[in-house]
């Protein structure tokens, strides 16, 4: 199969709509990162997502809407879901709530719960109301690997695999949606992104972080979102965290990257007011603040394979605000390789 790589303009997007609703699977831009789409509704057309991505079956997938009525087919919609949706839709927010039948299991990974979210991308947006159809879309990355926020970092994963993806430039956010499950009386966090669990608070008073935003499932724990029960957002190379104050980390850093064979490559992220710390070391900026890493880190992350890099040493940030979504990342990227200094 030839991947075509096209201009989102009128004409790609009208070709993506017919290849989705003939069953096939795109590639397409969101504000947060690539997708990876096919028919919701379409059990055949959907397998071809984990196929095209190695992805285990136990992930559940998140259904893209673009308009509130779309959404009524799919789950029982809630209070909370109401007043989520009139604060932050469009935009980097997934709401799980009690499925319908008309959801396929293949989408849900067997849970009684669906995903949803309406992004703002206009590309995006444009594409599931040229097509007519609710759209399940992972990142549109191959299982485990960095999630693209540009076009060529999906082509780089799915050449030859997809036989499409709409180029829409750079992703805005650059970490993949928020995630909150509103199926209990308490609305929970499960996986952080731009829409931070204070955010959510100012619209509902009360919210909770699941504690599995910070560490790897148990043995035969079921993952209720995606992102997190496998490997995920991970480099080639062996990755390390390090938390601490700037001066212990950088000390903590330079030293066991000096301490590295010749045969070694290595690549130390951090803050751009860090990187004189770090002397003549091989560095990449994680840019001024938490959200500039959020836009960051997977494209760096993919810069360090093509670099070839075996070995990335990186600061971190404090679990709060956009800063817990990229800890939430980088901690899955590093397999929860975490030094305190």
């Amino acid at each position: 199969m030839r991947t075509l790589c096209l201009p989102a303009d009128s004409a790609s997007i009208a070709q993506a709509a017919q290849l989705l609703r003939a069953g096939e699977i795109v590639g397409f831009p969101t504000e947060t990162v690539y997708g990876l789409g096919a028919n919701a509704l379409s059990d055949p057309a959907v397998r071809k997502i984990f196929a095209a991505k190695e992805r285990p079956a136990d992930n559940p997938l998140i259904v893209h809407i673009a308009a509130l009525a779309d959404m009524e087919p799919l789950c029982h919609i809630n209070d909370m879901a109401r007043r989520l949706a009139a604060a932050f839709w469009p935009g980097p927010l997934t709401m799980i709530l009690p499925k319908k039948d008309i959801v396929p299991a293949v989408v849900t990974a067997g849970l009684d719960s669906v995903a949803i979210r309406m992004p703002s991308h206009p590309v995006a947006r444009a594409l599931i109301e040229a097509c007519g159809l609710p759209i399940a879309a992972p990142s549109g990355n191959r299982s485990g690997r960095p999630s693209p926020t540009l076009a060529a970092h999906m082509l780089e994963d799915m050449d030859g695999r997809i036989p499409l993806i709409l180029d829409g430039g750079a992703c805005d956010v650059g970490v993949e949606s928020t995630v909150v499950a509103l199926t209990g009386d308490i609305a929970t966090v499960l996986r952080p992104g731009g829409i931070t669990p204070d955010m959510l608070a100012g619209v509902l008073g009360q919210v909770q972080v699941a504690d599995s935003v910070m560490r790897p499932l148990k043995e035969g724990e079921a993952a209720p979102s995606p992102g997190m029960k496998h490997k995920h957002y991970a480099p080639r190379a062996r990755m390390t965290l390090y938390e601490g104050t700037a001066e212990a980390v950088a000390a903590r850093i330079r030293s066991e990257y000096d301490a590295l064979p010749e045969t070694e490559r290595a690549l130390i992220l951090a803050a751009s007011e860090h990187l004189p710390l770090y002397g003549n070391r091989r560095t990449a900026d994680l840019g001024p603040d938490e959200a500039s890493a959020a836009h960051r880190v997977f494209a760096l992350l993919r810069q360090a394979d093509d670099d070839r890099i075996t070995r990335v040493f990186s600061e971190t940030y404090p679990e709060s605000g956009v800063g817990l979504a990229v800890m939430n990342r980088m901690a899955r990227a590093a397999g929860f390789d975490i030094v305190q200094t």
